[in-house]
């Protein structure tokens, strides 16, 4: 199963690049034993249209021509739940043993995410109820797709 994150908006060089990377090749090495084919980042290119609503729909759209088929989709959203980490290490088992080709993470732009991407995601996931900066959603993200992997294979970094 492919790990995907997709994400509106690039990252520049630098301390966050960095971090991102560090974690997503942590996670793709514990993750390849468990079945984590690949952890892919996707960065799409911010709209430049000028109303909020054209630019969710067209950041939507290059999202979604992204997400392959049957693939589990699941949007990084304030007001959605706020899962621990052995609980995510659990959903990614469970999609896992689903033979699902991939499972997306998508984190939005500034102006939030089509209405269709909501609907069609699996879940909607919270990290807390804080604003957090985007760049440092990802690499939150990251970790804790490293982390799940770390659970799921029974080594020490994740303690309860």
């Amino acid at each position: 199963m492919r790990v995907i994150v997709i994400a509106v908006g690039r990252l520049k060089q630098g301390a966050e690049r960095e971090l991102a990377e560090a974690y997503r090749k942590r996670a793709q090495t514990i993750g390849r034993p468990l079945g984590m084919s690949e952890i892919d980042i996707v960065e799409i290119r911010e709209s430049r249209a000028e109303n909020a609503e054209r630019r969710r729909v067209e950041e939507s759209i290059a999202i979604a021509n992204i997400i392959p088929e049957r693939a589990i989709t699941v949007v990084l959203d304030g007001r959605g739940e706020n899962l621990d980490s052995p609980a995510i290490a659990a959903l990614l088992r469970e999609w896992r043993a689903e033979n699902r080709p991939a499972v997306c993470f998508v984190i939005g732009g500034a102006d939030g995410l089509a209405a269709s991407l909501y609907q069609g995601a699996k879940l909607r996931l919270a990290f807390g109820a804080a604003t957090w900066p985007h760049q440092l959603v990802r690499i939150m993200l990251l970790e804790q797709i490293y982390r799940a992997g770390t659970i799921l294979a029974g080594h020490p970094y994740h303690r309860s």
